[in-house]
């Protein structure tokens, strides 16, 4: 039961419909592999647990097709017994019109899923204080967050977890690129301002299109993001857009993007808060260096040499 490679008839109820077909079952073991190499590389789990003291997560779940598979591969992983934690499924009503608030509580119930909902007019308080035609969504996100982080801690839970992929990572980090004049993205782990939460994203490694195929895959009632009439801001959207094309043009090219945000060179950059550029100086002769960060040429350099030396 714990070797995510073998297929049982017995499943948790939320994947009692997922479609029997080969390619999907690859489809799922992949993002159960992915969601437990994340967990593993970034610690997501104490070192040590025990029935009597397991972890509790709040596991967000806004109605779009990222949460939903978060918690699905999180129920499949914790029936499997490769999860020792325990789940509570969180939705916050922010109050925005035309929000269908049934949808959520029944999908849950059906699936036999522990859960908490919470309405909070956040709708409001956003529209009183931004100007027409301005997007919501990061006034919105700065207080959903908040409110949260205070479920959380009502439900004794130390985490909350959420939806993000590979592509949300990537889309932030450019848009800090671009706009922010620095180098950061979202991490997969990360503990709240007042260090007593930490914020968990363990599908960080997995693709937009798998989750997008699986959410369609299990028909899951999805509920769009668009209700308040604001959209993520026309720079993220760019941003994704030209991500899309290179895949599209290069498949698999951000795959290597994402694996670079775990491979940097701190001297092979300019901040001098992580490397001490100022005491950097030539070793004397026969001075043994340490193990520093000798710059490898790049693909298309060794190409180019390999050509101009078949030239001669």
């Amino acid at each position: 039961m714990n070797d995510i490679a073998a297929d049982s008839v017995e499943v948790p109820p939320l994947l009692r419909a997922a479609p029997s077909g080969v390619e999907f079952k690859k489809l799922r073991k992949r993002l159960l592999r992915q969601a437990r190499e994340a967990i593993s590389d970034f610690g997501m789990l104490p070192a040590e647990t025990s029935q009597e003291k397991r972890p509790k997560w709040l596991v967000c779940l806004s109605g779009g097709k990222d949460s939903y598979t978060l918690l699905a591969v999180l129920s499949e992983l914790k029936w499997r017994g490769l999860l020792p934690a325990d789940l509570i499924a969180c939705n916050l009503d922010q109050a925005q019109p035309g929000f269908p608030a049934h949808v959520l509580p029944e999908f849950l119930q059906a699936n036999g899923i522990e859960h908490v909902i919470v309405r909070e007019d956040t709708y409001s308080i956003v529209t009183d204080k931004i100007p027409e035609h301005r997007t919501y969504c990061s006034l919105c996100s700065r207080l959903r967050r908040g409110i949260l982080y205070r479920i959380a801690r009502e439900q004794g839970c130390e985490a909350i977890v959420l939806g993000h992929h590979r592509e949300d990572i990537l889309e932030t980090f450019f848009m800090n690129l671009f706009h922010g004049g620095r180098l950061a993205s979202m991490p997969p782990k990360l503990i709240n301002d007042e260090g007593d939460l930490l914020v968990l994203r363990p599908l960080a490694y997995a693709a937009e299109s798998d989750i997008a195929r699986f959410s369609n895959g299990m028909k899951f009632p999805i509920i769009p993001c668009n209700l308040c009439g604001s959209q993520d801001g026309l720079q993220r959207e760019e941003v994704k857009r030209m991500l899309a094309g290179w895949e599209k043009e290069n498949p698999g090219r951000l795959g290597i993007m994402a694996r670079a945000l775990a491979n940097t060179r701190p001297s092979h950059l300019l901040d001098r808060a992580l490397y001490d550029f100022v005491n950097l100086r030539p070793a004397d002769a026969g001075q043994v260096l340490g193990d520093g960060e000798a710059e490898e040429p790049c693909g298309a350099s060794l190409a180019m040499t390999a050509k101009l030396f078949a030239a001669e």
